[in-house]
């Protein structure tokens, strides 16, 4: 159950962050040296002493997504990044849910880092193909996010540099451009000429203890270059001044909204869009000063220039006119751009584009497109496919919500994941395997003596589907509206829970009504939808079962007694008797009663008490302490047992009638054993009635 506690007013003299507070959290927030100006000499010395600071803007986006911490998943086979997983910077407000989506994270990372060792990736576009509302543009964000507070580290720190005094040199420049920042934000290396920066790239290289090195074989952009021209000319070719009078060095950080190293890309309407706005366009408010020929009248504020040394970001990059996705070629391949009527301008950037289903097909198929498509790595992005992480997409919606005056039942969340999972993944053999167990089975949910092959399911499904499983399907979006809907619809009605029952109602009612949801679907999804209201009633039934046979003391008496006689059989050792206190051989009458109760069949039982067995050694390793409770296979089966044991003394008519007054305490302290699994008084009325008459009918029949 989800619900948000009342929030308590804070008075003016509970307050504690004062504007001296705030100002100075600010100021520690900030680099040291973010508004200090070195020369060139200290940062030849900078760069031999770490030569991190010269990376490309592949290796830094690398080196970011490995500082923020990372751990190896043996089971998968992939690295989950901390930054994803977690989201330290928003306390994990933004965090990812699901291993496809780990999958494709763990596959841009790799391609990243192919790029930072120059493999290849460095000279693609890295896009990411998903349904709507897969978490394309949520990881694209995190990343934007995540890189300007890395510029803001001292290890991911970046530098550029600027012409100080260029008016006392040059006759004809504007006084207002008397100091002029470098307008792609270069790195300070590039003002060495080629032969000189090789040798100085050799010797930081030597020291360099990474599995990449530094390069940098970019020229100075058109202005910079005329400032060096002019400047070299007048001192007589003497470098050593012109960079000592003329350059400071000054710290760059990467700012999207100031659009330095970071540059959001949307399309236009097609009959508006120009190539200027990627690749820059003619300064009019110079052009009088300067002239057309002159790159001082140039204008570097188009998306590719902004993103220089950064990361490039193409929203929906596959709705540009063909035209416009022409300047990819050179911008991937040649690493430049080429702005109309001007010379080829260098440029280092992670080029990153996200787009739907529908354009990547058009592209596809698309013979004249055929070099774009070359100079791109699909990576998809997928939906969720493990129901539980779904449910935790939600439950992070409502965390962020103000939902604090209604209660979500038990099963809410999880039942609408699995009913999203469901129309994401293929339809199995049904002779093998039905749809909810391929579902559960995907969410790790594999009974003892099922033989079910997820990975096998996986590369069948793949084979079968045009682009592979959790590209299609009904979007985190559209259960989000519903949720949000019959919480909504729940308050109108002054109802203060919302359970699954409510939820069916608005997914069944409202489908036909999602334009997201192709109409040649709605069958199929109804079908869906009522496999998922039958697994939500015999989880109600298994919840009203355990509430009525609530003893928690007799279910840890019951397990601890397992684990003693597991722990013994193992050891091939005996256990104490608790009556006579004398020592006796494991009693695997008992054993098994616990271990049947979970199908698990007598010559898998040595596997399964094997397990259970290093989970208590386990714990015991790391000073935790192992309750049955805490092993969910055992739980179960000892909650299993306790009914067996304890149904033939409950009243099972009480549970169809409440009119006397016996009856109605039996419905009391039932409803308070619903609430202990986390219902409220209301939810755990509804489920009783839902669910309790048809346990009765059961018990009484049988």
């Amino acid at each position: 159950m989800v619900q948000v506690a009342q929030s308590t007013p804070i008075s003016m003299s509970q307050a504690t962050n004062t504007l001296e507070e705030i100002s100075e959290a600010y100021r520690a927030s900030m680099p040291d040296d973010l508004r200090s100006t070195h020369p060139f000499t200290w940062y030849l010395e900078e760069v031999n002493a770490d030569p991190m600071i010269a990376r490309s803007a592949h290796q830094r986006l690398a080196g970011m997504f490995d500082h923020y911490g990372t751990s190896y998943d043996e089971e998968r086979g992939t690295v989950e990044y901390r930054l994803a997983v977690e989201d330290p910077l928003h306390d994990g407000a933004n965090k990812f849910h699901g291993r496809t989506v780990h999958e494709a994270i763990h596959e841009f990372v790799n391609k990243i880092k192919g790029g930072a060792r120059e493999l290849g990736p460095e000279r693609r576009i890295k896009l990411l193909l998903g349904p709507v509302g897969s978490g394309k543009s949520h990881f694209d964000q995190q990343l934007r996010r995540y890189f300007e507070d890395y510029t803001r580290r001292e290890e991911g720190r970046m530098y550029t540099f600027r012409w100080t005094n260029l008016t006392s040199v040059i006759d004809d420049q504007d006084p207002t451009d008397d100091v002029v920042q470098s307008p792609m934000n270069q790195d300070p290396l590039v003002l060495l000429p080629r032969r000189q920066r090789r040798d100085v790239l050799a010797q930081i290289n030597d020291t360099l203890e990474e599995p990449f090195s530094i390069r940098n074989d970019q020229q100075l952009d058109p202005e910079s270059s005329l400032y060096m021209d002019r400047l070299l000319a007048h001192y007589d070719d003497d470098l050593k001044t012109v960079l000592e009078e003329h350059i400071e060095i000054v710290r760059f950080v990467a700012d999207e909204n100031r659009r330095q190293a970071l540059e959001t890309f949307e399309p236009k309407d097609k009959k508006n869009q120009d190539e200027a706005e990627l690749t820059g366009d003619v300064n009019y408010a110079k052009l009088a000063v300067y002239g057309e020929a002159d790159p001082r009248a140039f204008d570097y504020s188009g998306a590719l220039c902004n993103a220089n040394r950064g990361i490039f970001s193409g929203e929906e990059l596959l709705k540009l006119q063909r035209e416009f996705l022409y300047d990819f070629l050179h911008a991937t391949q040649e690493r430049t751009i080429k702005p109309k009527n001007n010379p080829r301008i260098d440029i280092d950037e992670v080029i990153l584009g996200r787009t739907n289903m529908p354009e990547y097909r058009e592209k596809k198929g698309d013979e004249t497109m055929e070099a774009f498509n070359d100079r791109t790595k699909r990576i998809d992005f997928p939906y969720v496919l493990e129901y539980e992480s779904e449910a935790a997409i939600y439950e992070k919606l409502l965390g962020n919500a103000d939902v604090v005056d209604i209660s979500i039942e038990p099963h809410v969340l999880e039942m609408a994941g699995l009913f999203a999972v469901l129309t994401r993944i293929e339809e199995p053999d049904a002779e093998e395997i039905s749809l909810i167990q391929k579902a559960k089975a995907y969410n790790g949910e594999i009974d003892e003596g099922e033989d079910i092959d997820v990975k096998r399911l996986r590369e069948e499904a793949n084979e079968i589907g045009e682009l592979g499983e959790g590209m299609e399907g009904i979007s985190p979006r559209f259960i989000g509206d519903e949720i949000a809907e019959a919480i909504m619809e729940s308050r109108h009605r002054d109802r203060a829970y919302l359970s699954p029952l409510t939820l069916f109602n608005f997914f069944e009612e409202n489908l036909e009504h999602h334009g997201s949801i192709p109409e040649d679907r709605y069958e199929r999804y109804y079908r869906y939808l009522e496999l998922v209201r039958d697994e939500y009633k015999e989880r109600a039934i298994d919840d009203v079962r355990h509430a009525l046979a609530y003893d928690i003391g007799e279910l840890e008496r019951q397990g601890e007694k397992y684990m003693d006689h597991v722990m013994a059989y193992i050891d091939d050792d005996t256990v104490e008797d608790s009556l006579t206190g004398q020592a006796k051989e494991p009693d695997e009458t008992f054993l098994r009663s616990i271990e049947e109760k979970l199908g698990i069949s007598a010559d898998r039982k040595d596997d399964f008490r094997q397990e259970v067995s290093n989970w208590v050694s386990r714990r015991a390793r790391e000073g935790r302490t192992f309750s049955p409770q805490d092993n969910d296979r055992l739980r179960r089966a000892l909650e299993r047992k306790l009914w067996e044991d304890k149904k033939h003394n409950i009243n099972f008519s009480a549970l169809v009638s409440s009119e006397s007054e016996d009856r109605s305490q039996e419905r009391s302290s039932w409803i308070d054993a619903l609430k202990e699994q986390g219902y409220s008084e209301d939810g755990a009325i509804e489920v009783l009635e839902f669910a309790g008459a048809e346990v009765a009918r059961t018990e009484l029949e049988g």
